[in-house]
């Protein structure tokens, strides 16, 4: 009896990608379509000859896709991701800030030392 043998691709660490966008960047644009498809729903204008909904839905992601690939060119995977995660984040910008994460004291004080605590060389 024949072994039956099918090629199996081992390499997990490529890429998938369509147009050089990632499967979250397209996230982006679909949801960038449904947000410009909502807004222009409201506005009853032309650009260019075209009936502002009309542009806002498909022209706008269909530019966004441009400007993504060049907005990633030589960034790391999943790029796109931890640059929206790092703005939306807060931040602590002054370093006298306590910690609202720390419950115990780095030091302690004086009087709370006992003498097996100072060790001498």
């Amino acid at each position: 009896m024949a072994l039956n043998i099918s090629p199996v691709h081992r390499n997990l660490h490529t890429r998938v990608s369509f147009l050089y966008l990632e499967f979250e960047d397209w996230f982006v644009v679909l949801g960038l379509a449904a947000i410009t498809n909502i807004l222009g729903r409201w506005v009853d204008r032309q650009m260019f000859g075209i009936p502002m909904n009309v542009f806002l839905q498909y022209v706008v992601p269909v530019l966004s896709i441009p400007f993504l690939m060049l907005f990633k060119y030589g960034k790391p995977r999943g790029y796109l991701k931890d640059f929206l995660a790092w703005h939306t984040k807060p931040r602590i910008y002054c370093g006298l800030e306590p910690d609202s994460g720390m419950e115990l004291d780095y030091f302690r004080e004086e009087e709370e030392l006992d003498a097996n605590d100072y060790r001498t060389a």
